[in-house]
């Protein structure tokens, strides 16, 4: 189990670098976002064209990734939004069995759809080279892209939910490598 532990742990690494990542592309979209916002209004005063297609496209795609690739980065961190009458009064072993079930029964089976659905779409737009047909827009083969990829990071942490809630079952501290889990710090401090 400690080597699949660690298979986990590594997941969640990755994963925790690819949400640093996003942490910077957010703050470029913020200022290509306020850049369209305010050379809007300075071409209307100046008569001048600092506006352009490019910018406002850049923002979509830099938005598009931003939600894509950031869902494996949020279920990683348990930070969707859930419907917890049931999950939060359950112990440890049933929100296990809930994360065990909802992983195989949903998650995979959701990506792999997903995956068998975007894939014609991603391999036509690069076939053609797909590109925005508004002038100065960006090409669209690159973004289309970014929908697979994300399906793949989210089976990714899937697997890693999947080996910790296994883990929880089988007795084991699901807890990355070198920490203990919030459960057992939990435990120690009323035992002392």
């Amino acid at each position: 189990m400690q080597q699949l532990l660690r298979f986990a742990d590594a997941i969640d690494r990755f994963q925790d670098r690819i949400g640093k990542w996003l942490y910077w592309l957010t703050l470029a979209m913020v200022i290509i976002g306020a850049y369209n916002a305010i050379v809007r209004y300075l071409d209307k005063y100046t008569g001048m064209t600092l506006s352009s297609n490019t910018y406002l496209e850049m923002q979509w795609y830099l938005f598009a990734i931003l939600f894509l690739m950031g869902t494996a980065y949020t279920l990683r961190h348990d930070a969707h939004v859930r419907v917890d009458i049931l999950y939060t009064r359950l112990g440890e072993k049933g929100k296990a069995w809930i994360n065990l079930l909802g992983t195989v029964l949903f998650l995979f089976p959701f990506c792999i759809l997903m995956l068998w659905v975007s894939w014609p779409a991603v391999a036509n737009s690069w076939a053609v080279l797909e590109a925005s047909p508004d002038p100065g827009g960006l090409p669209r083969y690159p973004i289309k892209t970014v929908i697979p990829i994300a399906f793949l990071l989210v089976m990714v942490q899937g697997v890693s939910m999947t080996i910790r809630a296994a883990a929880v079952l089988r007795g084991a501290d699901p807890a990355p490598i070198g920490e203990t889990s919030i459960a057992a710090d939990d435990e120690s401090t009323e035992a002392g």
